[in-house]
């Protein structure tokens, strides 16, 4: 480890980028809590906490631990989300305020619980995890897309007006990656059973699965958030994954939008 041991509190790790990335940062030295909503073992020397993003008191009483017992946090890895996957139009009030309650608006709340006590030691980093979907809408997963766009346009506002107290705010955007992310996708039944949207939505789900099941390995993006935590001043935004995916998000602003759409509905057979 090139640098001190920081107290870093990361959410959703319990599984997938988060347990990988708690686990590679505790074993750089570092002093790691984990969350998750119910209750779990402690992982190797990650200490996990019951914690659900979208309750404040839940919020509150970890950190009081956390404080209690370190009197500080130097990191803050949001990582909580969840999927859904299904038809814009036929999306349910519930599934949409899940989505973005969960993806959006925990990251909000964990950010709004700790940045007073960053802001009174005028020193910090948040880590907030996008996704390639936030840089280009997905087919069938439009909230998902939009509650990952939501963290970008928030984490740039945020980053500007954390620069007077030395608190840092970077963007992690994971293309595909190979995590129980997939099998844990809730699925619209309505969209499914739709006799428009059915037989599309399914072809588009299978392929969206099947790069993700060939996706890359999570250590991949747990090396890269290790990089960001220890690097003094990191970039703003880290894309990583499947090196295709990249350069296509890196030409995403370069090229015509009828282009990146006529590319995109040829990858997802969007007919």
């Amino acid at each position: 480890m090139q640098s001190q041991p920081k107290v870093i509190l990361i959410t959703g790790a319990s599984s997938g980028f988060g347990k990988v990335s708690a686990q590679m940062l505790s074993e750089r030295g570092h002093i790691v809590y984990g969350t998750s909503r119910k209750q779990t073992d402690n992982q190797d020397k990650v200490t996990m906490l019951a914690m659900d993003v979208t309750d404040p008191a839940s919020i509150q009483q970890a950190l009081s631990r956390i404080y209690s017992e370190q009197g500080k946090i130097d990191v803050l890895i949001n990582n909580a989300g969840m999927g859904i996957g299904g038809a814009l139009e036929l999306a349910t009030e519930e599934e949409v305020a899940l989505q973005m309650n969960t993806n959006f608006f925990g990251v909000v709340n964990m950010c709004k619980a700790v940045l007073p006590y960053m802001r009174k030691a005028r020193h910090g980093k948040i880590i907030n995890l996008s996704s390639i979907a936030g840089v280009m809408a997905v087919p069938y997963q439009g909230f998902y897309s939009a509650s990952k766009f939501a963290i970008e346009g928030y984490s740039e506002a945020l980053a500007l007006e954390l620069h007077p107290f030395n608190i840092k705010v970077c963007l992690v955007e994971p293309g595909d990656f190979n995590t129980g992310f997939t099998a844990n996708r809730n699925i619209s039944s309505s969209t499914l059973n739709d006799k428009d949207y059915g037989t599309s939505f399914a072809e588009t789900l299978a392929l969206i699965e099947k790069a993700e099941n060939q996706g890359s390995n999570p250590i991949m993006l747990g090396a890269a958030i290790c990089k960001i935590v220890e690097k003094k001043n990191p970039s703003f935004r880290t894309l990583v994954g499947p090196m295709e995916q990249i350069l296509f998000a890196r030409c995403k602003g370069l090229l015509p939008d009828k282009l990146i759409q006529f590319v995109l509905r040829g990858f997802y057979k969007i007919k």
